[in-house]
C-alpha cells in the first residue's frame, strides 16, 4: 500500500487531497500544525494524524520518525503556504514591501519545503517508486507574470509568486539530484480557500485533481516538470 504525507492537510486544498488519495487505497498522514484540526480531519477522512509545522525542525524531524517507525513513506505532498496579502491603496505593493513580510512568507512557502524534504528524502529513498508533489502557483510562471496579455500579468504581489517560483527552482534541482524520485511542481489554480481569503473561482474539488495525478504518478512519467490540469506551463 502507498504511504503518502500531505503537509498543511487539515483543511482546504490539502484536507480534499487527503479525502480522494484516502479513497484512491493510500495510506494518507494529515499533518498539520494545528492538533485539534489536524486530528479531527484525519478522523473523519479515514486518515492518519502527525504533528507538523513546516516552519519548527523538530515537529519536522518527529514527524518524519513517527512515518519511518510505521513503515516508511511513498510519496509526499508540500502542500503548506500561506499568502500575505497587503492593501496598496493605490501604491504600488513593491513600494512598500518589507525584507521581513518577505522572509515571513519564505519560513514556510520555501524554507518549509527545504526542512520537509530534508527530513523525509531518506524514507523516499528506500520507497520502490517514490513521489513528491510541491505544490506552486500559476503566478510562479516568469513568462506569464511578464505577459501583458496573461491574466497573470495583472497580480501586484511580490511576496507569494516569488516564493512560488523558487518552489519551481527548488523540484527542477531536486528532481536532477534525485533521478530515481518524480518530483514535480504543480499549480492547482485559483481556489476559494482560506489562503487569498475565499476569492478563488474555483472549489477544492477541482483544484485537487492535479494534485492527486501527480501523486500518483508512475516510476516512468515525468519529472522535474511545472503541470496544470491543462498539462505543462512555462516557467
Amino acid at each position: 500500500m502507498t504511504t503518502t504525507l500531505i503537509t498543511g492537510a487539515n483543511k482546504g486544498i490539502g484536507r480534499e487531497t487527503a479525502r480522494r488519495l484516502v479513497e484512491a487505497g493510500h495510506t494518507v498522514y494529515v499533518g498539520a500544525r494545528d492538533a485539534e484540526r489536524g486530528r479531527r480531519a484525519a478522523e473523519e477522512l479515514g486518515a492518519r494524524f502527525v504533528l507538523l509545522d513546516v516552519t519548527d525542525d523538530a515537529t519536522v524531524e518527529a514527524a518524519a520518525k513517527t512515518v519511518e517507525a510505521a513503515g516508511g513513506l511513498d510519496v509526499l505532498i508540500n502542500n503548506a503556504g500561506i499568502e500575505t496579502r497587503t492593501e496598496d491603496n493605490g501604491v504600488p505593493v513593491a513600494a512598500t514591501v518589507t525584507g521581513d513580510q518577505m522572509r515571513n512568507t519564505f519560513e514556510t512557502n520555501v524554507f518549509g519545503v527545504v526542512r520537509v524534504l530534508h527530513a523525509f528524502l531518506p524514507l523516499l529513498e528506500r520507497s520502490a517508486a517514490p513521489v513528491v508533489v510541491n505544490v506552486s502557483s500559476g503566478l510562479a510562471s516568469l513568462t506569464h507574470l511578464s505577459d501583458p496579455d496573461h491574466p497573470a500579468h495583472f497580480y501586484p504581489g511580490i511576496a507569494y509568486p516569488t516564493s512560488k517560483a523558487a518552489v519551481n527552482m527548488l523540484t527542477v534541482q531536486y528532481a536532477k539530484a534525485f533521478p530515481g524520485m518524480r518530483i514535480n511542481s504543480v499549480e492547482p489554480g485559483f481556489t476559494r480557500t482560506d489562503l487569498n481569503g475565499n476569492t478563488g473561482t474555483q472549489t477544492v474539488e477541482e483544484a485537487a485533481e492535479i494534485i492527486v495525478r501527480m501523486a500518483q504518478v508512475a516510476p516512468d512519467g515525468p519529472t522535474g516538470g511545472f503541470f496544470d490540469i491543462n498539462g505543462p506551463l512555462p516557467w
